[in-house]
Formats: C-alpha cells, sequence, structure tokens
C-alpha cells in the first residue's frame, strides 16, 4: 500500500485499521501510522483532515503502541520506524526527515563502506554524507590512517546513525545568498506563510530575523524584505537576504524556517515556492525546495547555514515542528536540540 502522505510503499499492516474520532470518519484512511501520529505529536491534527486531536487519544496510543510493537529497533520518539526481523541485527541510516535505509549489522564494516551503501540506496553522495551516532560524526580514518569500522565507535546492534546531507560547501569568494518564499493565499482568506531565519552564536540563541523583526540587530548581515502581498494575484512573497562576509565571527548559525500563521498547517497554502540561491547565480538551488512531507505540519525546519572548519556549508534538515511566527518557542526548543545533538 502506498502512504497519500510520505509516498512510501509499505506493509497493510503500518496503515491504521479505525479513525481517530468520529469528527473524521468521513475520509478513508490513506495515511500510514508513522505520518498520523507524527502529525498529532507535533500538530495535535489529523493529518488528513486537519481536526483537532491530542496525544490523549485512545487511538493515537493504540497507534504508537502498535508501531512500538512492529519496529522495537527504533526509538518512537524520533518518528523513524524501520521493519526489523527478529532473527538478525540491524543498523538503520536514517535523514532527519525520515528517509532512511537498513544494513545488517556487522561490527568488522568500515564507515566508507556505510557510506557507500547510502550514496547507492538514498542517492547522497559519498562526499555531502555527515554520518551522526550519539553526537559523533563518524570519520572515516583515525590517528594511524587505518580505516574505521563500526565496532571502534562502539555502535551495538539495531542503533540508529543518523545521516546530515551537505548541499553545499560555500567558495570564499561568494557572499549574499537568497532565500526567496512565494505561496498562495488559502481558500477564502489572505493569509501568511512565514519565512523565517534563527541566528546562533554555537548554542546560544542570538536573535530571529523575520516579517516583522527586518533587520538583524546584532549584525548588517541579515535583511528581511516583510510582508509583500499581492491581493489581487493572491500571493504572498518573502525574501531574506544574507551578505555572508559581514556576518560577525561571533554569530556561526543561521537556520531558515517557514511556518503556517493562522492555518492550521502548510497543506493549506497552495502552489508555496522556495528557492535558496546565491545571488549571482539565481537559478542554482542551495537547498531542495520538496516540503510535501510537511504538508501537514505547522512548521518546517528547512535548512542550516553553519559555519564549520573555517568555511560556510549548506545542510539540509527538513525536520517537522511545531510553532509560528506568533509563538517561537517550540521551534526553538527544536531547533536548540538539533544543535545538542550535532545536526546543526
Amino acid at each position: 500500500m502506498i502512504c497519500k502522505l510520505c509516498g512510501e510503499d509499505k506493509l497493510s499492516k503500518e496503515f491504521p485499521h479505525a479513525h481517530l474520532i468520529e469528527e473524521c470518519s468521513e475520509h478513508p484512511l490513506l495515511h500510514c501510522l508513522r505520518c498520523v501520529t507524527n502529525a498529532i505529536k507535533n500538530n495535535s491534527k489529523c493529518s488528513q483532515c486537519g481536526i483537532d486531536v491530542g496525544e490523549d487519544n485512545i487511538q493515537y496510543k493504540k497507534y504508537v503502541a502498535t508501531l512500538g510493537f512492529l519496529f522495537p529497533a527504533v526509538e518512537a520518539d524520533e518518528g523513524v520506524y524501520e521493519s526489523v526481523d527478529d532473527s538478525t541485527s540491524h543498523v538503520v541510516i536514517t535523514t532527519l526527515s525520515g528517509e532512511r535505509t537498513t544494513l545488517i549489522y556487522d561490527p568488522e564494516q568500515t564507515i566508507m563502506s556505510v557510506k557507500d551503501v547510502v550514496e547507492k540506496d538514498l542517492k547522497t553522495p559519498f562526499s555531502n554524507q555527515c554520518l551522526l551516532f550519539n553526537e559523533i560524526e563518524l570519520k572515516l580514518k583515525g590517528q594511524d590512517d587505518q580505516l574505521l569500522k563500526i565496532k571502534d565507535y562502539e555502535i551495538p546492534p539495531n542503533s540508529t546513525i543518523y545521516l546530515l546531507v551537505l548541499l553545499y560547501a560555500i567558495p570564499e569568494n561568494f557572499d549574499n545568498v537568497v532565500f526567496d518564499l512565494f505561496w498562495g493565499y488559502p481558500e477564502g482568506k489572505k493569509d501568511y506563510l512565514d519565512a523565517s531565519v534563527f541566528l546562533y552564536s554555537d548554542t546560544e540563541f542570538v536573535e530571529v530575523v523575520d516579517y516583522n523583526d527586518r533587520a538583524s540587530k546584532s549584525c548588517s548581515a541579515v535583511q528581511h524584505s516583510g510582508d509583500v502581498m499581492d491581493n489581487i494575484k493572491r500571493l504572498g512573497h518573502h525574501t531574506i537576504n544574507v551578505s555572508i562576509k559581514s556576518i560577525p565571527a561571533q554569530i556561526n548559525k543561521l537556520v531558515f524556517t517557514l511556518s503556517a500563521w493562522n492555518s492550521p498547517n502548510i497543506s493549506k497554502y497552495p502552489n508555496p515556492s522556495l528557492k535558496f540561491f546565491e545571488l549571482k547565480f539565481p537559478d542554482r538551488q542551495l537547498c531542495s525546495d520538496e516540503m510535501s512531507h510537511a504538508a501537514h505540519s505547522q512548521a518546517i525546519i528547512m535548512c542550516s547555514l553553519t559555519k564549520r572548519g573555517g568555511g560556510w556549508q549548506v545542510f539540509s534538515l527538513k525536520h517537522l515542528s511545531a510553532g509560528n511566527a506568533m509563538n517561537y518557542d517550540p521551534l526553538k526548543k527544536k531547533i536548540a536540540n538539533l544543535i545538542k545533538q550535532g545536526y546543526i
């Protein structure tokens, strides 16, 4: 069966067998258990009809219990589930957005070999992979130039390794990058799909630049266009401009997010278009605009511009979250957790 939200082909037992509440019983059950439970956990909504559903819902608790029974090898809290043959130990490789592959556990397998598998299965180039386990990046070689193996990082069977995808390493001659967002008005009303950027100094939150606070108070490097609304064409537009060379030394992380304003989730905004590019090369995307998996989420943490090893790099995140420009606290909490775990 194909989940109509994440698009993945799954077993019938990975789908709900009953509706969450009577009020949302008019639609067929087209979303998988993982998508349904993520929508409730992140947004307290049914993923298909948008009706309010809390984590105290009895059917939701049954869904979570079912997932825990089907996929014991992966923590349900991370929103990642993978079928596991009980007779064989595995290692799951997953991105923050849920793309994943599974390897048969072999402590002698080299990290280089793991990256080869990831490149083949997840179509992520070898050089763009950053593998993390217990907040530690898995390097190819040790100090003695020997190839490192899974056992060298004390990775036990049935563990999860996270894949952080490097989208672009910013050349030294780059300066101005643009985060450009268009969206259509939701049916029957004018509404905003907000592009915001969070600035950090290591783990310390500095400020957020958005439609309301359009100029950075900590530096001159970040500027927001504010709301640019076309009521005739029913289109909204936000642009964030960043001058990389003007970013002060203490600022080393910029995290870009999208969030729904009055509408319950991102799916209510027709035809959103996101571009992230260097000003001189507007046709060269630095960040994927794919956000279909976030349709029923209130917000999505799209990507980060992070300074690592002396250079700026763009990392794909596409991590779902609650929160919006009226209340950034859930987004800030989620970003802080990603920073703590080494993903940003």
